[in-house]
């Protein structure tokens, strides 16, 4: 995965003195707010959860309030408040359940199947997050895609294979750029320990995909999306499928019935899920995905869509259903009109 830059943290990562004048010559929460971006990103590549994300991000803007009169002998606000944030979620973590896919639960289901399965509690999924929440306003294209890179891992559940400190490690090292000595000190590990697990999660996450990064400058994917977008608001089966990877999965959390290929994902859109025809789409991105808000006929919120691409196919339609939570985080009309 690759690192974003960091120069534009500078400013308030530098040691001692420097810091403490940031902090005297700005007000504390806007120096602290500029973190929550970076942070959020953090939370949510450790936790999966783009409300958890939030919450941990705000317990450690509590912590970090209360004990900023204690931090101005330290040496570095950025490491610090990473630390508070990395203890946040390994707490959160501690006795978790690992969230997953529908996939990682069972085989695939058949097109013709009547009902999808009860609805499963949503601590049990990975969800989407909003790119906004975690990439800096301004941030340089380069930026952009690492940041969108390493959150599409956290959407597919590959970090959720590691464990809670392994998975720290990796971000931190590989997403985040520190040293294995800083790493070290913020987990109180050793550098031997902390190569050793870096290693580890390579290996665990060596071949993992989940759909190519957004990137709206690419022509390519670009009219790709747009046809999807066609297709779909017409209700064009046969080119909608015409657009699916043969080994292509439909999904639609919280219910558990996922399917596997462009056969059975017809079948199920021209029967069982036929109440889709005559929807509305509005782009939107999720974890570093392509993605989009449906709306049902009489503009009715129906899921958010989140695709993952494979070059000039797509390889994964996740249907999200949870559209009363969902639709505010991504700035979501409660209704669409047409104008």
């Amino acid at each position: 995965m690759p690192a974003p830059s960091s120069v534009a943290y500078e400013q308030v990562d530098r040691a001692g003195a420097e810091n403490s004048s940031v902090l005297r010559e700005n007000s504390p929460v806007t120096v602290l707010e500029e973190y929550r971006p970076e942070l959020t990103g953090y939370c949510y590549r450790m936790l999966g959860s783009a409300f958890e994300a939030e919450d941990a991000v705000q317990d450690t803007m509590v912590r970090a309030w209360r004990g900023l009169e204690s931090f101005e002998r330290r040496s570095a606000l950025r490491t610090w408040l990473y630390r508070i944030a990395t203890n946040v979620c390994l707490t959160m973590l501690d006795g978790a359940q690992r969230r997953a896919r529908p996939m990682d639960f069972g085989p695939a289901g058949a097109g013709t199947a009547a009902h999808p399965g009860e609805p499963r509690p949503d601590e049990v999924w990975v969800g989407p997050i909003p790119d906004s929440r975690v990439v800096r306003d301004g941030a340089d294209p380069a930026e952009v895609v690492a940041a969108r890179e390493s959150v599409r891992l956290a959407f597919v559940a590959a970090l959720q294979l590691l464990p809670p400190r392994q998975r720290a490690v990796l971000i931190l090292r590989e997403v985040l750029a520190w040293s294995a000595a800083e790493v070290a000190a913020l987990l109180d590990m050793s550098v031997a320990s902390v190569n050793s697990a870096l290693q580890r999660s390579r290996a665990t996450l060596a071949g993992a995909r989940g759909g190519d990064v957004l990137q709206p400058a690419d022509p390519a994917q670009h009219e790709l999306l747009g046809r999807y977008v066609t297709a779909f608001e017409a209700y064009d089966l046969k080119a909608l499928v015409a657009l699916l990877h043969e080994e292509a999965t439909l999904s639609m959390p919280p219910l558990p019935l996922w399917l596997r290929g462009p056969g059975d994902i017809l079948a199920w859109m021209s029967g069982t899920g036929s109440g889709c025809q005559g929807s509305h789409l509005i782009p939107v991105s999720a974890s570093g995905l392509p993605a989009f808000g449906q709306y049902r006929a009489g503009g009715v919120p129906w899921a958010l869509i989140v695709l993952e691409l494979d070059g000039d196919r797509i390889a994964g339609v996740t249907n999200f259903l949870d559209t009363g939570r969902l639709f505010p985080l991504f700035g979501l009309p409660p209704v669409w009109r047409p104008e």
